[in-house]
């Protein structure tokens, strides 16, 4: 599981003078140095990458990880030059360390899911190696905001991000109806192309008012966000909602709503039976932080479709990425891609 405090970096002053390091404990509880000056960055970590690129850092990434180049959908209209970007790494997140060793990175950040690589890589390139994920909670991401807006000297515009994306959490809150003891309905989420993965933790749930049914279940491995539950466990559950995982092109998509409301095994779930199964953004390999947000405000209208009845999602969304990255359209662009105007619209 992600450490809480692990975003909690410190400063280790120097002599007077002198410039002084940053030191933290990453998601794998390794305690990591950073120097006092970071020019140079590699970022097997999506996440990361597109956190680095919104804080008006991107020049000093010197390469770009497989994922970002070959599936990510938006990322080279936020970020045109990572197009001329080395490629670092291969389908499986593996350094390339020959290619690494040319661009000199001074720091380089991995995924805690990837947490035997890390020590690897770190033994190999002899640099500071920091496994960080927000693990589909938002205080890590915000922590992860204002630690890379230190670790770049960009602490005002990390300021200027957290407070929006505060301020947006705080309009939501602000716009909750009264549940007149109806309670919050139960979600089940299926992610990563599999009907039995589920993340143990997705905030977008619990602050548009769900309740994740496998909240409290334990990660399937260190670094890891998400379980695999037995489709037993689903019918035993009952969800009042399905949210299938639709950040993949339609071709792409080997879990459907369609396909999931057709199977016969899941006939007697009150999801089913009242067409509560719907797509969402969900991460792939992590979050986008402009993304996230989206989600939120789309599953908040979803699970209380009476909420925001003059709100078009659409032009929201493309106003928090023009926020994020300073592009205009990016959230339409991302998805004429997806496909997703007409779910976003229900």
């Amino acid at each position: 599981m992600a450490f809480v405090a692990t975003l909690a970096g410190f400063f280790v002053p120097g002599t007077a003078g002198e410039a002084r390091e940053i030191v933290i404990t990453d998601d794998l509880g390794r305690v990591v140095a950073f120097p006092a000056k970071v020019e140079r960055v590699i970022s097997l970590e999506p996440e990361i990458t597109r956190i680095i690129v919104a804080l008006g850092a991107g020049e000093r990434l010197v390469g770009i990880d497989f994922f970002l180049r070959h599936h990510d959908h938006l990322f080279s209209v936020l970020f045109p030059r990572s197009k001329s970007l080395p490629v670092v790494s291969n389908q499986g997140q593996e350094l390339n360390y020959e290619l690494a060793l040319r661009l000199r990175p001074d720091v380089i950040f991995s995924s805690p899911s990837e947490f035997r690589m890390t020590e690897s890589i770190e033994r190999k390139m002899r640099r500071p190696v920091a496994a960080l994920a927000s693990m589909g909670k938002f205080d890590v991401l915000l922590r992860e905001i204002e630690l890379l807006g230190r670790i770049f000297g960009r602490e005002e515009r990390a300021a200027e991000l957290d407070a929006f994306f505060r301020g947006r959490m705080e309009a939501l809150r602000a716009a909750a109806p009264d549940a007149g003891g109806r309670g919050k309905p139960s979600v089940y989420l299926s992610f990563w192309g599999s009907l039995i993965r589920t993340p143990v933790a997705y905030e977008p749930v619990d602050a548009a008012g769900g309740r994740n049914l496998a909240a409290g279940l334990l990660p399937s491995q260190l670094g890891a966000a998400g379980t695999t539950v037995p489709v037993e466990q689903i019918l035993i559950w009952d969800p009042d909602v399905i949210l299938v995982q639709g950040n993949y092109p339609p071709g792409e998509r080997s879990v459907t709503v369609e396909g999931i409301l057709g199977d016969p095994r899941f006939s007697s779930l009150r999801a089913v039976r009242d067409k509560r199964v719907h797509y969402t953004f969900g991460f792939w390999y992590w979050w986008d932080p402009a993304l996230v947000l989206v989600e939120t405000l789309y599953l908040a209208r979803l699970f209380d479709p009476g909420r925001f009845p003059d709100f078009d999602l659409a032009e929201e969304g493309d106003r928090i990425f023009k926020t994020f990255y300073g592009t205009e359209g990016a959230f339409s662009a991302l998805c004429r891609t997806l496909k997703c105007h007409e779910w976003i619209a229900n």
